[in-house]
């Protein structure tokens, strides 16, 4: 794997078969949130946001993906952040086949640590280091139902692309606008509809495969979005500019040991993009 990672005795074996609870049953776990990817628009809430990390009361510790959660109308006390280690009730998910999803019983979340420091939050993801982005690749090709979460490390990060994003999709819009027609008797509070924000972000790297290509993947994570959304008054040239300095430079700078946790999609599970970025230095 490199890097000197040293894997643990509990360490999940990456060719083990999913699987997960075929009814509806609650499910008590603690997990520790390595993930919060963007806001994208829903009918219902306004936006949803896709959560994931590290189950850790099971051996071997696992991946687990909570979704949907809006963490616009989430109370103070349900809230949590990366890193945070919290105990939460969760229900699998029947309508989405991959192992990994769980729907989160928001009320029941409780937030216990959060963990400072790479140097403390490394002992939780190098054992679930992937050997290479080509390998969780090849399992969802030929070998389904395979990882839809995954940690890889890449071998070189040759370049990130900045676009200017193209607004919401007419079906992404639709959503939004109906969210803002309906009446909520129990919320005196204006409505505010999510905006898209300036630009989009695709990291171009090769993984650790000696036979690997090259990936582009698109970058769907919360400090993407956060990061333009605290320059709004910004140019557009600055916002670039901060964008490549912070995902670029700083996250995959030559003195950081940069690992990139990657996911798919249900409907499109051969596609997947960077999530988040796990970045100590070396």
């Amino acid at each position: 794997m490199g890097h000197a990672d040293q894997l643990s005795f509990d360490a999940p074996d990456d060719d083990a078969p999913l699987e997960k609870p075929t009814d509806r049953r609650e499910v008590e776990m603690q997990m520790l949130i390595t993930v919060k990817a963007a806001p994208n628009p829903s009918e219902t809430y306004g936006e949803t946001v896709c959560v994931a990390g590290i189950r850790i009361d099971c051996r071997p510790t696992a991946w687990i993906r909570l979704y949907p959660i809006n963490f616009r109308q989430l109370e103070s006390e349900h809230t949590f952040k990366k890193y945070d280690i919290v105990w939460l009730k969760v229900r699998p998910t029947t309508t989405d086949p991959r192992a990994e999803s769980y729907r989160p019983i928001i009320h029941t979340v409780r937030t216990e640590a959060h963990l400072d420091g790479w140097k403390k939050r490394r002992p939780f993801v190098v054992d679930h280091v992937q050997r290479s982005m080509c390998e969780v690749l090849n399992a969802v090709r030929d070998r389904p139902p395979a990882r839809s979460l995954a940690a890889v490390r890449p071998r070189t990060v040759k370049d990130l692309k900045i676009e200017p994003h193209p607004g919401w999709t007419t079906a992404e819009q639709a959503k939004i606008d109906r969210y803002m027609q309906q009446e909520d008797l129990f919320d005196s509070a204006p409505r505010t509809a999510l905006e898209a924000p300036r630009f989009k972000g695709w990291y171009r790297y090769l993984c650790e495969s000696a036979r690997c290509k090259g990936h582009e993947q698109g970058i769907y994570d919360w400090e993407w979005v956060a990061l333009q959304r605290n320059l709004r008054d910004r140019t557009d040239a600055d916002i670039r500019t901060e964008l490549r300095r912070k995902f670029f430079d700083q996250m995959c700078g030559p003195g950081r040991d940069t690992v990139f946790y990657v996911g798919n999609q249900a409907k499109h599970q051969h596609g997947f993009m960077v999530l988040g970025c796990f970045y100590p230095k070396v």
